[in-house]
């Protein structure tokens, strides 16, 4: 019997270099990595150092001729550009090279429409391949043809996932009208995402946002706390979809962690704007766990772009505890106290997410930075106030609790808002 293995497509990829100090390389890198997750193998690449990208076909004239002959060498099926690029500028590359040319901003929404299990992930990505599509219908020509494939799981290659070939070739009364209708159904979505933001806060459950660059190690950490299952993979984007599990700590407080969406350097903004409802979990948190992989020489980098993306979603004034993950892989962990810091976070842990090392210290942190609103009270209670003590426990933290003639003697720490209600 012979077996047939599943053609992966081949790859070129290029970058133009402005020399502003970007790491272009290890852009790059990452590029092939998202080529990796999104089932294609590189088989080269191209970098052009410039002054400004080239208007009408992103590199220069002698760079093309260079890149013709690299596919016919490599026999590639695709070249992926590391900019997001004008329809025209797709147009004019895919002519002169006679070949499928995508950039950046098609690869990771690939990546999403391959990845999206829920409804919702599927919604949202769907909106924002759509959206994308809408803004470049205008001098698409020839090229939307060659993009386009059939429905998802088709053999037309990386680009081609989601809304599939009748979508790509609607006019654009179409896409606005079916940009109308998930529009909508995300809505309901995110009303129901509402009304569970406003339970926890009614019942005073204290809520910790798990954020970092894509492959950090979030969905590791979430399953060691937690003893879940949230799916885990060495690759990027794996999970799309947030994931909350309810923790209870030593001292009977009782925190829900969620696990949110990797971010990405030049993540497309229209899959911001899509998965806003998603990202925006950050926002609603009590405190943020930023979990960064130490291990990858460029964490600095992440660290800066998880940020970036925080501001643009108008995370402010949240308490960050930066979690240095992957310590177990650093091959140097005794200079590692004076290499790791995070100036823009309260406190930082190392910890091993895979190893489970460091997690007392993490909780302890976590707890210490969730419960700086609460004020200490120490108080006999009567019995007919006995009430007053099950909202410290709903609320707040019971330390002790003991049942005398008089009343009931309790040491506890208790939210602020809290404090008129149960003193009172």
């Amino acid at each position: 019997m012979i077996e047939t293995k599943e053609q992966r497509e081949k790859v070129l990829l290029v970058a133009v270099d402005l020399e502003d100090g970007t790491d272009v390389a290890s852009s790059l890198d990452e590029l092939a990595e998202l080529a990796d997750t999104a089932g294609a193998d590189t088989v080269g690449r191209l970098i052009q150092n410039r002054e400004a990208i080239h208007a009408a076909t992103y590199i220069g004239k002698g760079k093309i001729q260079e890149l013709k002959e690299l596919v016919w060498q490599t026999e590639a099926d695709t070249v992926i550009c590391d900019d997001e690029l004008s329809p025209a500028q797709i147009g004019n590359l895919q002519e002169a090279l006679d070949c499928k040319v995508i950039d950046r901003t098609v690869l990771i929404l690939d990546i999403f429409a391959a990845h999206a299990s829920t409804s919702e992930g599927k919604l949202q990505v769907e909106l924002a391949q759509l959206r994308y599509r809408a803004s470049r219908l205008t001098g698409l020509g020839k090229s939307l043809s060659r993009i386009g494939g059939s429905a998802a799981g088709s053999s037309g290659g990386i680009g081609t996932r989601g809304p599939g070939e009748k979508k790509l070739e609607m006019d654009r009364r179409l896409i606005r009208e079916r940009i109308s209708i998930l529009n909508r159904q995300l809505k309901n979505v995110v009303a129901t995402r509402e009304t569970m933001r406003k339970q926890r806060l009614n019942n005073g459950t204290k809520v910790v946002a798990i954020v970092g660059y894509t492959n950090a190690g979030k969905s590791t950490l979430l399953n060691a706390l937690t003893h879940s299952d949230v799916l885990e993979e060495d690759m990027l984007f794996a999970t799309l979809d947030p994931t909350t599990r309810s923790y209870e700590m030593e001292n009977g407080q009782k925190i829900l962690f969620t696990d949110t969406v990797g971010f990405i350097n030049k993540l497309p903004h229209h899959l911001i704007q899509a998965f806003r409802s998603t990202l925006e979990e950050a926002k609603y948190a009590d405190m943020i766990l930023h979990v960064v992989d130490c291990s990858d020489e460029n964490y600095e980098i992440h660290m800066d772009v998880v940020y970036d993306t925080l501001k643009h979603l108008d995370v402010k004034d949240k308490p960050v505890l930066t979690v240095f993950n992957k310590i177990d892989r650093l091959r140097d962990t005794t200079t590692s106290d004076n290499i790791l810091k995070d100036c823009r976070s309260k406190d930082t842990v190392k910890i091993s997410a895979k190893q489970r090392l460091g997690f007392e210290e993490l909780l302890q942190k976590t707890e210490k930075i969730l419960n700086e609103d609460f004020v200490r009270i120490e108080k006999t209670f009567s019995y007919e106030e006995a009430g007053k003590i099950q909202l410290i426990r709903q609320y707040g933290r019971l330390d002790t609790e003991e049942y005398r003639e008089d009343g009931i003697y309790v040491e506890a720490a208790v939210p602020t808002e809290y404090v008129g209600k149960v003193m009172g």
